[in-house]
């Protein structure tokens, strides 16, 4: 991974065009400070483990959402999806003062080069790498015992979140769909979520999904009486003092949903 973004950062000086002073962004851990963008966000990439930007991989998204622990200070590199690329110093603060960064075009400071990009064999070889990673992690996840971090039933269905594993730049969730209700259940959609404030006052309340690198053995149908266990992977995320993580199972083809809540 070193070696693929070490390569992007040469490609990246043969296009700048102009070069500006560095802007430093601060984050803690005790509030999300969110970067909105023209166009949305394609990559986010963090210096240290210290530092997590977290933004939609699913659906096109202009904002992500940075956290830190206290640590070295880093750096940010973003590629939005119009091929503009943005760096900033990334550094760590008890108090911040300044939550929210609309970040303009014009603090762009160049735009990458997609045939020399294409042209790279390093890039498909090291996405491949990762996946071989995430499979065989997660086949280990899943081989070794299991228990409950939280669960929920709803008419014969069980949700169950087993385990949360951080691992490098991801954090691997074991669930469980588990069917005692008389008939199959085909599954429309797994979300992740992080939830902060209350959702009974609405002015304070946030639900952002949170994007999914990669899905292990998961089954679209669960039949009566069986279960299936399965991994999501996602980017590594921190949880603040006031926020939860939620999982929401649907349905496909009926009106059955299950949000499991729990504080990890």
């Amino acid at each position: 991974m070193k070696t693929y973004i070490i390569y992007l950062f040469l490609i990246f000086s043969t296009t700048i065009n102009a070069q500006r002073v560095v802007d430093t962004i601060y984050a803690n851990e005790k509030k999300n400070v969110a970067l909105f963008f023209s166009s949305p966000i394609r990559q986010g990439i963090t210096g240290t483990v210290n530092f997590v930007f977290t933004y939609n991989r699913e659906q096109e998204s202009y904002f992500g959402l940075l956290q830190a622990t206290p640590g070295t200070e880093s750096n940010l590199l973003t590629i939005t999806s119009d091929g503009k690329i943005y760096s900033y110093i990334l550094k760590y603060k008890k108090e911040l003062q300044k939550l929210n960064y609309f970040i303009a075009e014009s603090e762009s400071i160049g735009n990458e080069n997609p045939e020399i990009l294409q042209s790279l064999p390093v890039a498909k070889s090291v996405a491949h790498g990762r996946i071989k990673y995430f499979q065989k992690f997660s086949d280990y996840l899943l081989r070794s015992s299991s228990s409950s971090i939280a669960r929920r039933y709803k008419k014969g269905i069980k949700l169950q979140l087993e385990k949360m594993v951080y691992a490098g730049s991801e954090v691997y969730l074991a669930i469980e769909v588990k069917n005692k209700s008389g008939i199959d259940f085909e599954i429309d959609y797994l979300t992740i979520y992080r939830t902060n404030g209350n959702k009974k006052r609405k002015a304070s309340y946030q639900k952002l999904p949170l994007g999914i690198r990669y899905k292990h053995k998961m089954e679209t149908t669960i039949k009566d009486g069986e279960s299936s266990r399965f991994i999501y992977v996602l980017p590594k995320f921190v949880l603040g003092d006031n926020e939860r993580l939620e999982i929401e199972l649907k349905e496909a083809y009926g009106s059955r949903k299950l949000i499991l809540k729990t504080k990890v």
